[in-house]
């Protein structure tokens, strides 16, 4: 198997028409076989970061290919430094494909995958409806009190880091994977009836308009959000890759 057998598999568990519906829409993304080194491969490293770690651990493994979540090449490139995984990569021969904006939305996918975690079933409504997939969900879950929600979902994400904010109990919530909390996330949340609003990154002026409406917030490390779903993706492809072998790297640093 090479590099772009191994694309066309992907793009049939996340399409890469969905990236390039969002950026349709106005978004950006750099989804896609992004490095390829044209050989045959010897094993597959899922990472959600190219990193320097992920590269070495790729090496050490003998693997020549990595796939990624985040794009290994987002902004254009201007110079390669000896700190780029990127090169990095052509060096050793490892060819780099990255999913990302369709990994998110994809059924079964990364948005999909937190809304599992967490406990919700089936959506009561999505923000954005794709032609195959969907981002941001509002769903309900078993009551319970926010403090039980909070340990059960860090146990489940495997997270060291949580940022909550609020008190109560837990019956309805929104989830946004990745740097989904928005403005528009959080009218979706509010007019969708959620109580508690769980995603990363947020930016405090949206955190405090969230608690003003009375929801409860929690805030997990972008990384830990994303890694659950991701490993959930990399089982599958594993499981379509025959001899292939594949693994999972985890950076710890960003639970």
């Amino acid at each position: 198997m090479r590099s772009k057998q191994l694309y066309e598999m992907i793009d049939g568990v996340a399409p890469f028409a969905l990236s390039r519906e969002y950026i349709s829409r106005g978004a950006y993304d750099n989804s896609g076989l992004l490095l390829d080194c044209g050989e045959e491969i010897t094993g597959v490293l899922f990472s959600l970061d190219l990193s320097l770690a992920a590269v070495e651990e790729a090496k050490k493994s003998g693997y020549n290919c990595i796939v990624t979540h985040h794009p290994a090449i987002f902004a254009p490139l201007k110079c390669l430094g000896e700190d780029s995984a990127v090169l990095a990569c052509a060096r050793e021969g490892i060819s780099v494909i990255s999913a990302h904006l369709n990994l998110d939305a994809a059924e079964g996918g990364v948005d999909e995958s937190l809304m599992r975690a967490l406990g919700g079933k089936q959506p009561v409504a999505v923000m954005e409806q794709l032609s195959a997939g969907a981002y941001g969900r509002v769903y309900d879950v078993k009551k319970q009190s926010f403090s039980a929600f909070i340990a059960q979902a860090k146990g489940v994400l495997a997270a060291e880091r949580v940022i909550f904010y609020g008190e109560g109990d837990v019956e309805r919530v929104a989830s946004f994977c990745g740097a989904g909390f928005t403005e528009g996330a959080l009218a979706f949340a509010a007019a969708n009836g959620a109580d508690t609003l769980v995603s990363s990154d947020a930016k405090h002026h949206l955190i405090a308009a969230a608690v003003e409406r009375g929801m409860k917030v929690a805030l997990f490390t972008h990384y830990a959000a994303e890694q659950y779903g991701f490993c959930r993706f990399a089982e599958k492809i594993k499981n379509a890759m025959g001899n292939v072998p594949c693994a999972v790297f985890t950076d710890r640093r960003f639970l």
